[in-house]
Parts: structure tokens; sequence; C-alpha cells
């Protein structure tokens, strides 16, 4: 039986579908939640025991940790799956060998090579590179009628994205930052699977980040809903078909500029202007499970098949599908949530910092609106429930 790890921040999803294919498994994560199966051949960074803290995972995450702890497993297997917080150019020259999916995403992952790659082919916010705070001065005089945001060089899910408004504060210390044009609009995303010879873009959905719920210019990334139609896109558009055809052709356009396979996500943003492309993530995505969902369908067997060269057939949607992060409103110590939709879920009386991230919704259902009215209705419960075990009340 051949043998494949999991390795990222959160391999819970995948490990699940991984345990119903023929394969012996191997996983490395840095979450240790509660529903996460457990295998023979597992390693967790985060120890979660009640009365102790989880900590900031942007302060504590470090990929080089994970593979470190994973140098043994990294030997052993045949195959490697990198899950989102982990990136393959991590990996030795030689253990990218062993990678199913994308090796070489540099002009990927660097979104100042990515948009100069793409800046004369695909609509895309104006870009910059930056080397110090007086460079983001010197950008915002000259381009007095844009409004800009700030955004680490290499990163994902939103964090460390901030409006570039008269106070800026950048730690150059801490990475590059680029400067890019402020695009207001509807987050979008699709996601496509690529054989090297061939790309099919099997959904499209609403990507929703914490500005979508609280209009607080934070970019973090929440959740998505799918499939993308004029109720779950949720907002007034005039063509959802052109639209959902328009998303469908370029990302298969930008899957064969840059050799994808397997699964991946683009993500756009929409308005008056069109359709924007942002970012490509070259790996598996937070879709996942809601794509399993709607689709009836292994989605970790779909990105292996597709990694060899074979691309699946791919069902209508059955259902719509909804996935929100709870962050935690304050901090507080986890008890029991008798509740079906929930995943990711803290050890008991683990203690959740302000701001991190509590637990995930994910449901289904044939009527969007119910979806929507349900994950929402859950979203309230949670909130209150921390609320109600909050430490440190003042």
């Amino acid at each position: 039986m051949m043998k494949l790890l999991l390795i990222g921040i959160d391999t819970r999803s995948m490990l699940n579908s991984a345990l119903k294919l023929d394969y012996e498994v191997y996983s490395t994560s840095y979450f240790s939640t509660s529903d996460t199966p457990t295998i023979k051949n597992q390693k967790i960074v985060l120890k979660e025991e009640d009365g102790q803290s989880c900590g900031l995972f942007e302060d504590e995450f470090n990929p080089q940790h994970l593979l470190e702890i994973s140098s043994d497993y990294i030997d052993e297997v045949d195959y490697i799956i990198p899950i989102s917080g982990i990136s393959p150019s991590d990996f030795s020259k030689n253990d990218q060998k062993k990678i199913l999916g994308n090796r070489d995403v540099g002009d990927i992952e660097n979104k100042f090579r990515f948009y100069k790659k793409i800046q004369d082919e695909f609509l895309t916010p104006k870009t910059f590179i930056l080397n110090d705070v007086d460079e983001a001065i010197e950008i915002k005089k000259n381009y007095q009628d844009i409004q800009f945001i700030l955004k680490p060089l290499q990163g994902s899910g939103g964090y460390g994205i901030q409006l570039a408004d008269n106070d800026i504060d950048v730690n150059f210390n801490e990475g590059k930052f680029i400067m890019q044009e402020y695009v207001h609009g509807i987050s979008l995303s699709s996601s496509v699977l690529a054989t090297e010879s061939q790309s099919k873009t099997i959904m499209t959905s609403r990507l929703l980040t914490m500005n979508d719920f609280e209009k607080n210019n934070s970019f973090i990334y929440v959740g998505n809903i799918l499939p993308l139609t004029n109720e779950s896109i949720m907002a007034e558009v005039d063509d959802i078909d052109e639209i959902i055809r328009e998303m469908k052709i370029t990302s298969e356009k930008l899957a064969s500029k840059f050799n994808l396979i397997g699964s991946n996500g683009v993500d756009y943003i929409l308005n008056e202007e069109g359709l924007y492309v942002i970012e490509i993530n070259p790996r598996i995505q937070g879709t996942f499970e809601c794509m399993e969902k709607t689709l009836g369908i292994n989605m970790l067997e779909a990105h292996i098949k597709a990694c060899q060269g074979e691309l699946i057939e791919i069902p209508k949607p059955q259902y719509y599908a909804y996935k929100k992060i709870i962050y935690s409103p304050n901090r507080n110590k986890y008890q029991k949530i008798d509740l079906d939709n929930i995943y990711d879920l803290p050890h008991i009386g683990s203690i959740t910092e302000k701001s991190e991230p509590l637990l995930t919704i994910i449901d289904k259902d044939k009527d969007f609106k119910k979806l929507y009215e349900k994950v929402e209705s859950t979203s309230e419960i949670v909130n209150r429930v921390a609320i109600k075990c909050q430490l440190d009340k003042e």
C-alpha cells in the first residue's frame, strides 16, 4: 500500500477523505482539533489542554517547524500533499519530487511577480513592490485618486492586509510588502482541476471575509458559499451566467499559463469595471468540504487523480453549501456545544484567545435561504456560548 503524507495547518477535513482511499495515511498539522481523526502516523504541534491557551496563530505558527518534526515521515512516504500553511518551495528539491500537486509556485506565491506575469493579459489591481515606508508615501502622492492596501509579499488567508491610510504601520523587518490598488466589489472564487494537458473549472463560489460581516476593513478569510447563483452571490448583478462563464474561461487560462495541476483556487473581485484577478491558491482550497457536500465526491481523490493525469467526471451540484469560520469574540474557555454542523472543535477546557479561530460551521441545504439562516443561527449560538465562557471579565 502506498504511503501518503498530509501536512499543513489543519489536516482534519482531508484526513477524513484520505481514510476512504487506498493509502496508508500520515499526517502532520499545527492545530489539534478534537474532531480530527486519530491515526497511527500522526504529529501535531499544538497540544491543547484543559486550562491552557492555544496562543496566537500568527505569532507561533512556523512552517519550518512542521517540516522538522515531519522529517522521518517525509523520508518514509511515497507521496506528499501540502495543505494551506506550507509551500512546496519549503521542501528540499529531492522531497518536492514526492509532492502530489504544484511544485514550482514562486511566480504565484510572490504577489508582485504574479502581478507582473498577468498584468498585460488580465484585469488586475495596480501593484507596486515596497522597500520602505517612504516608497509607500511616494506612491500615494503620485496616485492620489487611488485607494491602496498593503499586503505581505507572500501569504494567504487575508492575514497582514491593511489599508494604506495616513498612518502606515509596516514592519519591513518581518518581510517584504506590496502596495496594491484597493478594488471595492464582490469577492468571488473558482476551483479548477487540472492535469498537465487540460483544466476544468468545477465550482464557482462567493468568497467571504470579515469585512463582509463587520464592515471593519479586515480582509481575513471567513468562508465560502457555493455554488455561485443569483441568490448565493448576495448582491445585485446583471447576468450571473455571464459572470460564471468569464470566471470559468479566465481560471482555465490561468491554469494553463502557470502549468497548474491538481485542485487550485482563483480569487476575484467583481465590480462595475469587470472581473479582477486577485490571486491563485496553487493547492487544495478552503472550499474542500463544501465541494464534497454539494457535489457528493471525494475531493482528495479528484485532486490526486488530476495530478496523475485524469480529470474525474464532475456531477452537477445537488446542494448549496456554506462554510463560516468563527473567530473568537473574546478570550474564552471552550465548553461543549451540541450542534451537528460545527467542526474544527477545540478540546474541552482549552483557551482560545480573542480574534483567534474558534471553530468552523459547515452546512448544506437545497434551499439557499434556509441554509443561510441555519448557519447564521449557529453563528449566533456559538458566539453566545463564547461570551458566556469569557475569561478575564472586567
